[in-house]
């Protein structure tokens, strides 16, 4: 039986970055089904003042020009936009993220003018319902990487550097195991390292 992953995003997180390539090789290797979906750490943290690496208004270009983009042109985008951004944000540690959007779209073969997304609240009501499905299934606590099995949620799992190949499967059948069990809520240990995109 094929299992149904939502998997929630924002390009913005080195975190949610490695769960994505972890979830890659669980496609490959496992009988999964991923639908790819935003979760706005601008919209999770608006009323943070810190709002982590940047402020609220520039925290939403990147999952706007991504939002704009689906509906533009299909669902499909979501995911090849991620990996366009996700690659030089991280791998690449490009910070400029005008320079990111410009570049991601030409690379996905979007039209450049879609750039202009990052600064319309046009589709902020519907990033504000993505982020909150991810709270619905996993709790209002939450952050990215959310991910959702067969419709059982949670945040995580968080790693660096992420498992990769037979490991990632296996790493895979565990969490499946978690979450297939109703009264799991948690599981967390001290972080002491920082992104590894090795």
């Amino acid at each position: 039986m094929t299992d149904k992953v939502e998997f929630w995003f924002d390009p913005l997180c080195p975190w949610a970055w490695m769960t994505s390539r972890w979830m890659e090789d669980v496609e490959r290797l496992r009988d999964v089904e991923v639908d790819w979906r935003i979760i706005s750490l601008g919209i999770l943290n608006e009323d943070n003042a810190d709002n982590h690496h940047h402020g609220h208004v520039e925290s939403m270009w990147l999952v706007r020009v991504v939002e704009a983009a689906s509906r533009a042109h299909g669902g499909e985008y979501r995911k090849k936009l991620y990996d366009a951004m996700g690659t030089r944000r991280h791998p690449g540690g490009v910070e400029d993220l005008e320079r990111i959007i410009t570049e991601s779209l030409e690379e996905v073969g979007l039209p450049a003018e879609l750039a202009a997304a990052k600064d319309s609240t046009e589709f902020d009501d519907a990033l504000r319902a993505s982020t909150e499905a991810a709270q619905a299934v996993a709790g209002e606590d939450i952050g990215t990487p959310c991910i959702a099995v067969n419709g059982v949620g949670f945040f995580g799992p968080v790693f660096t550097p992420a498992p990769k190949g037979d490991e990632a499967a296996r790493v895979w059948d565990g969490a499946l195991a978690l979450a297939s069990y109703p009264g799991f809520y948690e599981l967390k240990r001290g972080r002491e390292k920082g992104p590894d995109f090795s």
